[in-house]
């Protein structure tokens, strides 16, 4: 949890907050008016966001530039992990929602 202060206060305590946060590992929020203006956090804690940050952005680029799959690769795919069933398009699900034996 971090500790919130108001930016007139925190203009007066700057060294004690820097202290509080290097030191004392604190996280520390400026607000005006009541609302979130900036934060203040260890350098270690800024590598550790920032590094986060870096691992996520790949992942969502690569999935953004995956696009459309083609048919054939379902078909191939449904073979190697073995999947059993099958969307059947117009096909009757029957009593209970079910296709295939005990349904």
């Amino acid at each position: 949890m971090a500790y919130e202060i108001p930016v007139t206060q925190a203009r007066a305590e700057l060294a004690d907050l820097i202290n509080r946060v290097v030191y004392g590992g604190e996280r520390v929020v400026v607000t005006r008016h009541g609302k979130p203006l900036v934060a203040l956090v260890s350098a270690a804690d800024l590598e550790r966001l920032e590094a986060q940050q870096e691992r996520r952005e790949p992942v969502v680029r690569s999935v953004a530039e995956v696009g459309d799959v083609p048919s054939s690769s379902a078909t191939g795919e449904r073979g190697r992990f073995g999947i059993a069933a099958e969307h059947r398009p117009g096909g009757h699900a029957g009593p209970g929602g079910h296709h295939g034996p005990g349904a």
